[in-house]
């Protein structure tokens, strides 16, 4: 079977789902919690950026696909805003902790959404052909905002 954009997509999925568990099981005081928080910063926004590139685009421009694209980039900013008020934070603190659940809320609301409603949709408007391109479109342009992103830090 070729690769399509779902496999590519679950697979920075697997990864955000798991970098949240791993930030939520942190203590304060420990310094893996800035690390841990840096890596799933950086997996949100480079899997962010190469999905609304790569899907949300081009689902967008189909009628059945509008509302879904508005209502996963709507999902997408409130992500950006819980990462942007926990930077503002003290790692440490208990709030800190508190806006890091919120996060992960977030982000696994945002994915079981995603893999059981856009997907489905989506799945209807792309061609097989379309699914194998975006796939590697996507994981070229993931790979390489992960690069911009980390050089960044």
């Amino acid at each position: 079977m070729t690769d399509n954009i779902y496999e590519a997509l679950r697979e920075s999925h697997e990864i955000q789902r798991s970098l949240c568990r791993k930030l939520l099981r942190s203590k304060a005081g420990d310094p893996r919690r800035k690390e841990l928080f840096e890596e799933l910063r950086i997996e949100l926004a480079a899997h962010a950026a190469a999905e609304e590139r790569f899907l949300y685009a081009p689902i967008l421009m189909d009628d059945m696909g509008l509302s879904p694209s508005r209502h996963a980039l709507a999902e997408h900013h409130e992500i950006d805003e819980c990462i942007e008020t926990l930077e503002k934070l003290d790692i440490d603190g208990d709030a800190w902790i508190e806006h890091a659940k919120k996060l992960s809320e977030e982000v696994h609301h945002h994915l079981r959404e995603e893999e059981k409603k856009f997907f489905q949709v989506s799945g209807k408007i792309l061609t097989d052909t379309q699914k194998s391109r975006l796939a590697t479109k996507y994981r070229h342009d993931y790979a390489r905002m992960h690069q911009s992103l980390e050089a960044g830090a």
